[in-house]
């Protein structure tokens, strides 16, 4: 769908930033949203109700439901970012909604039972991390087709205020009901909080071709390969995995050590933990109606500085004031700068990712995201204890300050100058036989013609092609000059077997390909095209029987055919 931003009259038709809600007016958008607050907060009040069950065998057993519910995201994401590449995305999403809403029921007649063990109680917690991180990457990879390119960043605020009001809301109504009713209850809502977002997404009318990723016949383990291979040629997405990387460390000593602030420091009972949880949520609601209008301001290094300023600003206060409604003022700006940071890496990582690889990048994102996270926590935990909590607040504050320091150094690059469009410009190699699949390696060689003059200007230019070539599947390239002719230059690139090498063609170039691509054969003689061949392992070829021997029939086209590849 097309999205188009707005004019002011007020200053000349100058683009004015999109309301931070305009994704919700989208219907689909809406409903799904509105499903998914559903099933954020049973899954909070699920957790007190577990907490709750485990009060009784100790502090330690308690702890272990936040390592249950975390570690299946660290273990599973790049194999589900894997499964969101290659099959359908939204039958993913109502397969793992199904299956958590069953083991959220077994939980539920285990606990009406009264027969539920503590150690079936976190085994069956672990099987809905296990959910969660199955439908994480594809959740994230549907978005585009939600919302238009322009609105990935309210989108993806929006999203933060669902599962920070759902925070906010979730324990204080798990607790009235595990008070007044029993955990069984906050089991059984969860179980039939998951129906909602399966009901919304089998309604859904996708676009035509949506509805199942490009699987290219690639096995398992070669998908995270070429995952692996994209990321490490993409500096956009790298960098914006470094930013991730620096912010989320200092980030969750709030998360972390909260509770200890609101018991030890601040001598509430878990009433109070939750209205500080409240400001939070509240705060991001904030941020997310304020996003926009940063990101207009501030621009997105802009935003990633100032939210860490602002966050080390908030610890800073934590460490040091013990005043309840101090504290609970301080952390309105902590959920503003939360969403802000946390919204600007998500969109940046969205559109800078295309479609054949997004899930498995994204998976890379959260991997790094809750990674940092579920690393950090023990580390603050440790630090308050041996050190005190001050001193445990005060190194996250410095921390987070050194982090916006890094900006000017490390920052994201123009998101302007990337196009993730797929973009089929290749046309398809002539050959005097068709290869199959699993045919390979693959040599391409193109021969260019440039100006002696261009020389220097074009090696430079097909940098960029190269990160292009690897980023679709070459594993080595080279660029080399004639020596008995200036300004012939040679490309090769190796590609692992012929079905990846259509991939190449068919799936895997965007248009940002296209455009390294033409600035790169801006440099070419007048009148002279590129000229493209493709050679096969030459032990393979003989041993292979449906090859030709001998010259090309007659109406055959040569392999080595003068065309545009790449």
């Amino acid at each position: 769908m097309t999205v188009t931003t707005t004019k002011d009259e007020s200053d000349g038709g100058s683009p004015r930033p999109a309301s931070a809600w305009a994704p919700l007016a989208l219907p689909v958008f809406r409903a799904l949203w509105i499903a998914q607050f559903v099933s954020n907060v049973g899954t909070w009040m699920q957790t007190v109700g577990v907490q709750w069950l485990l009060l009784a065998h100790g502090a330690t057993l308690v702890t272990l439901v936040q390592t249950a519910s975390s570690l299946p995201v660290v273990l599973l994401a790049l194999p589900s970012g894997v499964l969101a590449d290659r099959f359908d995305r939204r039958g993913l999403l109502v397969v793992a909604q199904v299956a958590m809403g069953a083991v959220a029921a077994v939980l539920t007649v285990l606990a009406f039972a009264d027969v539920l063990a503590p150690g079936a109680l976190l085994a069956l917690t672990f099987l809905l991390g296990c959910g969660s991180a199955l439908m994480s990457p594809a959740w994230q990879a549907i978005q585009p087709e939600l919302v238009g390119r322009a609105q990935l960043g309210q989108a993806s605020a929006l999203g933060a205020v669902n599962m920070n009001l759902a925070r906010a809301i979730g324990p204080a109504v798990g607790g009235v009901l595990v008070a007044a009713a029993g955990a069984g209850w906050t089991f059984a809502f969860n179980a039939v909080s998951y129906l909602g977002i399966a009901v919304v997404l089998l309604l859904w009318k996708r676009p035509a071709g949506a509805s199942v990723p490009a699987t290219e016949g690639e096995g398992f383990f070669t998908a995270l390969y070429a995952a692996r291979r994209y990321i490490w040629n993409a500096p956009g997405v790298r960098r914006v995995l470094l930013r991730t990387a620096l912010f989320i460390p200092g980030a969750a000593a709030v998360w972390s050590l909260l509770p200890l602030i609101a018991g030890d420091s601040l001598g509430l009972g878990s009433g109070g933990y939750g209205l500080l949880l409240a400001a939070v949520g509240i705060g991001a609601v904030g941020g997310a109606f304020l996003l926009p209008r940063l990101q207009k301001l501030l621009g997105a290094n802009g935003v990633l500085a100032a939210g860490a300023v602002a966050f080390g600003v908030v610890l800073a206060v934590l460490a040091t004031i013990h005043v309840t409604w101090v504290v609970a003022v301080a952390l309105l700006p902590a959920g503003v700068a939360w969403i802000a940071v946390l919204s600007t890496l998500n969109a940046a990582t969205q559109t800078r990712l295309p479609g054949w690889v997004r899930a498995r990048g994204l998976a890379v994102y959260l991997l790094v995201f809750q990674g940092g996270q579920a690393l950090a926590a023990p580390l603050w935990g440790a630090l308050a204890q041996g050190a005190g909590m001050t001193t445990a607040l005060l190194v996250a504050a410095g921390l987070l300050l050194l982090t916006a320091v890094t900006v000017p150094l490390w920052p994201l690059y123009d998101a302007a100058r990337i196009d993730p469009t797929p973009s089929d410009h290749w046309p398809a190699p002539p050959l005097v036989y068709e290869p199959g699949p699993a045919d390979g390696p693959v040599l391409v060689s193109i021969v260019y013609h440039v100006s002696p003059d261009d020389r220097a200007a074009f090696a430079g230019a097909m940098e960029n092609v190269a990160r292009s070539r690897r980023r679709t599947g070459a594993l080595t390239w080279g660029l080399y000059e004639d020596g008995a002719e200036p300004g012939r230059f040679i490309e090769n690139y190796l590609v692992g077997s012929w079905a990846e090498h259509l991939a190449q063609h068919h799936t895997r170039q965007t248009v940002t390909d296209q455009r390294f691509e033409e600035q790169a054969r801006s440099f070419l003689l007048p009148g002279t095209t590129p000229e493209a061949t493709h050679a096969f392992d030459a032990a393979l070829a003989a041993a292979d029987g449906h090859r030709p021997p001998g010259p090309p029939a007659a109406d055959a086209s040569p392999a080595s055919e003068t065309r545009q590849d790449g």
